[in-house]
This record gives C-alpha cells, sequence and structure tokens, in this order.
C-alpha cells in the first residue's frame, strides 16, 4: 500500500470549548484538541457513557438555555483565561422527528429548534463577545449532509441544519474584521449513538452506507480531524463557508430513496 501522508497539530496554550462533548462525534473533537495539547471543555447535559474517558473538563449545561451558555462560557474564561475556539456541536434527531410535516409533534420541533438552533446561537452570542476582546478565534459549526438536500420525512432537521450553514456565513462576515473566523461543517451519515438510535428510519446500515459513493458509514475521528484543520492556522483564509466531509454524498445523489413509480403523478389512473 502506498503511503498515505499524515497531518499533525500542535494546539499547545488553546482553549477549547466543545458543545455535545461527552459523545459521539464531540467526544471525538474532545479527544483530537486535547491530544494536540489544548485545554479542552465540553459541556454536555449527561456524563459519559460508562467506560468512556473524556479528556476534557466536563461542566453539565443544556445549551437551549441562554444563562447555562453564558455561565459555561464564564467558568472557562475565568478558569483558563480565553477561549480560542468554539465547536457547536450539541444537537438531535430523534426518531420520532422521521415524520411528514403534517404528522410532526410540535413537542418534537421545539426541542429540535431549542438545541439545534437556539443552543448554537445562545453560545455563539456569549463567545462572539470574548472572540471581540481577544481579536482571535474560530467557531465550528456543525451542521449536516440534509442541510444541502433532503429526503422524505425530515421536516425538522434538515432545515435546521441549513440555518447552521447559514449562521456560519453570517456570523464569519459580521467578525471577519474582527480576527474570528466562522466556518461549518457538514457530515455525511456517521456511526455515531444518534444515528444508529435511528437507523431503522434510514432504512438500515448497509442501504444507508450505499448512499455514499465511498460506500460506508464514516467514524467519529474522520470529522473531527476537519474541525481540526478549520480550526487550525493552516485555514486562516478560511471563513464564512461550509465543508462537507460526506463521503461523497452531495455530488451523487441525496440521503432519498427513489419514489416509488407507482407514485408517479397518473400512473395509475384509469
Amino acid at each position: 500500500m502506498r503511503p498515505r501522508g499524515n497531518v499533525q497539530f500542535d494546539n499547545s496554550g488553546r482553549v477549547v470549548l466543545v458543545t455535545g462533548g461527552a459523545g459521539g462525534i464531540g467526544l471525538a473533537i474532545c479527544q483530537a484538541f486535547a491530544a494536540s495539547g489544548a485545554t479542552t471543555y465540553a459541556v454536555d447535559v449527561s456524563q459519559p457513557e460508562p467506560g468512556v474517558e473524556l479528556p476534557a473538563k466536563l461542566i453539565l449545561g443544556d445549551v437551549s438555555q441562554r444563562e447555562d451558555c453564558q455561565r459555561v462560557v464564564a467558568q472557562v474564561v475565568e478558569e483558563a483565561g480565553a477561549l480560542d475556539v468554539l465547536v457547536n456541536n450539541a444537537a438531535i434527531q430523534p426518531p420520532d422527528s422521521y415524520r411528514a410535516i403534517d404528522q410532526l409533534s410540535p413537542a418534537v420541533w421545539d426541542k429540535m429548534v431549542a438545541i439545534n438552533l437556539s443552543g448554537y446561537t445562545y453560545m455563539a452570542m456569549a463567545v462572539a463577545a470574548v472572540m471581540r476582546k481577544q481579536q482571535s478565534g474560530v467557531i465550528v459549526n456543525m451542521a449536516s449532509a440534509q442541510g444541502h438536500r433532503t429526503a422524505r420525512e425530515v421536516p425538522a432537521y434538515g432545515p435546521i441544519k441549513a440555518a447552521n450553514l447559514m449562521q456560519a456565513k453570517q456570523w464569519g462576515v459580521e467578525l471577519a474584521r474582527e480576527g474570528v473566523r466562522v466556518v461549518s461543517v457538514s457530515p455525511g451519515a456517521v456511526g455515531t449513538p444518534l444515528l444508529r438510535a435511528s437507523l431503522a428510519q434510514q432504512g438500515g446500515e448497509a442501504p444507508l452506507a450505499n448512499r455514499h459513493p465511498l460506500g460506508r458509514i464514516a467514524e467519529p475521528p474522520e470529522i473531527a480531524a476537519a474541525v481540526m484543520w478549520l480550526a487550525s492556522d493552516g485555514a486562516s483564509f478560511v471563513t464564512a463557508t461550509d465543508l462537507e466531509v460526506d463521503g461523497g454524498l452531495g455530488a451523487f445523489a441525496a440521503f432519498a430513496d427513489p419514489f416509488s413509480v407507482t407514485t408517479i403523478p397518473g400512473q395509475n389512473d384509469h
């Protein structure tokens, strides 16, 4: 096998905060930053799963509550003296969100907006003020391939993730002359507890993997690697844009299965 190359990051002295950092992609991001020397904090509503070691200081908090976001950021700055990277990662996509729009529970919609959209905003409100004073910093929004293209029975997650993309663009423009970069990352399917909880709604693991040209589901460290690059000086001229880390999904088609030919208008008219 030919050499593949390797990238190494040095985040010594940097302070990083990852929302939803106790598991899934957030945990992988915490692991990557901590391994590269960063002082790493995670905010989450719960502890890591038993047996999982979190290489970050965990602060319990709910990002859907603005007061929690303010408290968490204040604690990080008080303890570490700065905040260099925010990764907005905390998000939910419960199985009961896979519904047609007229069958979606308003309670599910409200909860997803509160965490996946307002949570990103509340964290950015608190962090942007710190980064303005520093005249430096990077904010990374975890978006999704579903923010770029859609399928049936996902009326909440995709539209909210599309808003996460626009948040990064707007904040990136807003803060561009303040020394602060803002970007987003759009993964395809990633092997996390969040995904595995809804595999049945997505057609099963093999069909879901097959929708990606690379023929597999991503591993969380692959997404973390993209975040690490975007947060580094290697991406110093990258802001207000998105990086799709989706195994070719966006170039090929979409998450959606084809419609049945029996649903073509007029197909069954007699």
